[in-house]
């Protein structure tokens, strides 16, 4: 399949910066069940980008804008092909050993409702594909989807307690639920095709390691291993570590970010 993905973020600030750095993960790199056919990141200004790799191994840029800035325009257009893998990663770049995601973020650390909920869907062989698969089921039936913006800095424990959920949300509640039971679970972010309209943001789900397969997708947004409507892009601790942007900005005032996210199957 053919995914056209088409990202724009724009930035104001109140009052002019004297500098701005940004970090960006939003290329996606090739694997087998991937290949990037175009990728393109533009700005509407003058600035000094470097390409890099992150711990994790997520594809990184590096903008370094000098001001007076006062609206940034980031645009990132490209064309991915995809392939049906059943969930499971493959000629993924791995620099870090499964285990090391065990360790629990703030926004990931699961509290006592959390990690019964988590024993009682995955039972005596949480780190099963049927026992994760039903972890899948479990986490995107408990709530009801909600399609806007994530709350910044919503912990997991927070989430658990709703009614509603973002899929940033939802994959953190799997995260922190396989977790619980000693699987190693790490957070995606993306684009995936399978949603009406535009989307505010970038799509999230989850990866787990199942002794014998490796690296393995699960959505809970959509209760499905992530498939051929799915572009992978960065994978971290949680949201923040996987985040398309971040960075930091000399210069008063308050900063606005508009975010439009376009996935669209072509032909």
């Amino acid at each position: 399949m053919r995914l056209s993905i088409d990202h724009r973020t724009t930035y104001r600030f109140s009052e002019p910066q004297a500098r701005v750095v940004q970090l960006l993960r939003m290329t996606p790199r090739n694997t087998h069940d991937q290949i990037v056919a175009d990728w393109h990141i533009a700005l509407d200004c003058d600035a000094r980008i470097t390409e890099g790799q992150d711990g994790f191994g997520n594809a990184t840029t590096m903008l370094y804008i000098d001001g007076p800035v006062e609206r940034i325009d980031l645009s990132v257009t490209g064309e991915v092909v995809t392939s049906h893998s059943d969930g499971v990663l493959h000629g993924t770049l791995e620099p870090l050993p499964a285990r090391l995601f065990l360790r629990d973020t703030p926004m990931t650390r699961a509290d006592a409702a959390i990690t019964e909920f988590a024993r009682d869907v995955l039972g005596e062989e949480p780190g099963t594909v049927a026992a994760l698969h039903r972890l899948n089921r479990a986490v995107g039936e408990r709530f009801t989807p909600a399609r806007g913006r994530p709350e910044a800095g919503l912990a997991v424990a927070d989430a658990f307690a709703r009614e509603t959920a973002t899929a940033r949300d939802l994959a953190h509640v799997f995260i922190a639920a396989a977790r619980a039971c000693g699987v190693p679970a790490r957070y995606v972010s993306g684009y995936c095709d399978r949603h009406d309209g535009d989307r505010p943001a970038p799509h999230g789900w989850a990866d787990a390691w199942i002794d014998g397969l490796g690296w393995v997708g699960f959505d809970p947004m959509l209760r499905l291993s992530p498939e051929e409507h799915h572009v992978r892009v960065a994978v971290g601790f949680d949201s923040v570590g996987a985040s398309p942007v971040a960075g930091t900005r000399m210069g008063e005032g308050d900063e606005c970010l508009d975010v439009a996210v376009n996935v669209t199957r072509e032909g």
